[in-house]
């Protein structure tokens, strides 16, 4: 009695969809993933710049002096 079996899935799905229909449940489902996916993008976007900071110095360090100290 603790335990769903598949006959209660089904019913609960054939509810779900009488409620909501299939059409806004595959819009639900699109924007749901549109999402992850802008997620994800905007995670890879934020690793990207130290990439390209690393690449763009070579790794190299600059020794230098400074000789003027002007307030710009």
């Amino acid at each position: 009695m603790g335990s769903f079996s598949i006959w209660h899935w089904l019913i609960v799905l054939v509810i779900v969809l009488v409620i909501f229909g299939t059409k806004k449940l595959r819009n639900i489902g699109g924007d749901l993933g549109g999402a992850v996916k802008n997620f994800k993008d905007a995670m890879n976007e934020g690793d990207k710049p130290k990439q390209l900071d690393q690449q763009h110095t070579g790794g190299e360090t600059i020794d230098a002096e400074v000789t003027d100290k002007k307030k710009v």
